[in-house]
């Protein structure tokens, strides 16, 4: 019998398959047929901070403020009525689906500034919530903007979460960081259990004929995978926090990568997006024959074989590669 159970956030999870957030989560009847199908933990859709500073009636004359004169620039902003779920909606939501399903949930929060929204992570802990994730999505955009200005919004938000609620906490960030090993030693002492890497940061597009910014979601696809492979291998063991990957996780051999390089769970939403949920089944049943065919009796023997725990000199380890790629290419 092939063990596929792994640890994750101090949660016993019966595989490393984990539903990242995304619209599907929006349906409890999809979360019932993705726990049908095998998965191991579902990560919610996020509670965004503009949908709390909405029902609080705070931001609607700041989005729309000295914008006629510059019509184009109308195009960036969402339409933040349209949001699927009010913050109180999103709580009663979680209430609901861990009535539903037996799998841990995991309730997620998309912010960046240090005001009340943050406070709603102990309202998604007292739904029933097994863990929070917080999905900090911010692109600096301002030439007054520091790195230290930035990396401390990070920090003070993970520290104020940490004082609210009792759960676990895992932070999703983006791959952006002058020291990636840096910033997220210092998230880890402000009390996450747990890194998501990386956050896919969305390109908008510019559409000519309209003369308009066209926001353009492309769903991940493998070749995403080695930037995360890359950090979560140089992670390993060098934090006392758990790893998590997500992007570009959409096949078996995917999966195994992640467990090599030291993750403990692979999170996928664009492989269900396009593949539909029945995928999944698909998916575990392959990580297992993946395991017997290479004679593992279990998903923990495998993991972080392939990380650089080993390695001293990780700097000279990374220029000697960086080195050996350039030479790998040869004219025709």
């Amino acid at each position: 019998m092939i063990d596929l159970s792994t640890d994750y956030l101090g949660i016993k999870l019966k595989n490393p398959l984990v539903a990242s957030a995304s619209p599907l989560c929006e349906n409890i009847e999809n979360i019932m047929q993705m726990e049908k199908n095998g998965i191991a933990a579902i990560v919610m859709h996020s509670l965004f901070e503009e949908q709390v500073a909405l029902q609080e009636k705070e931001l609607n004359y700041a989005l729309t403020q000295q914008t006629e004169s510059y019509a184009e620039s109308l195009s960036y902003f969402p339409d933040i009525n349209d949001y699927h779920f009010a913050p109180d909606e999103y709580v009663e939501y979680i209430n609901k689906v861990k009535k539903a399903v037996n799998i841990p949930i995991i309730g997620s929060l998309n912010g960046i500034s240090n005001s009340g929204w943050i406070r709603y992570g102990k309202k998604i802990e007292e739904a029933g919530a097994d863990a929070l994730e917080l999905n900090i999505y911010y692109l600096p955009t301002k030439k007054t903007n520091t790195c230290q200005e930035i990396e401390q919004k990070y920090l003070d938000l993970v520290k104020e979460l940490r004082q609210n609620i009792t759960i676990p906490i895992a932070i999703k960030l983006g791959p952006y960081f002058s020291s990636i090993p840096g910033i997220v030693h210092k998230i880890v002492e402000e009390g996450a259990n747990g890194l998501v890497l990386f956050n896919r940061f969305y390109q908008p597009d510019v559409d000519l004929i309209e003369m308009a910014v066209n926001p353009n979601l492309e769903l991940s696809s493998s070749s995403e995978l080695r930037l995360r492979l890359r950090w979560v291998a140089m992670l390993y063991k060098n934090i006392k926090a758990d790893l998590a990957i997500t992007g570009g996780v959409h096949t078996v051999e995917d999966i195994i990568k992640g467990i090599l390089v030291g993750a403990n769970v692979t999170m996928m939403t664009s492989a269900l997006l396009a593949q539909g949920i029945p995928y999944i089944d698909n998916l575990v049943k392959g990580t297992e024959e993946w395991l017997r065919r290479n004679h593992y009796n279990s998903i923990n023997e495998v993991r972080g074989l392939l990380s650089t725990q080993n390695i001293k000199e990780t700097d000279a380890f990374e220029r000697a590669n960086y080195m050996k790629v350039l030479k790998s290419y040869h004219l025709e």
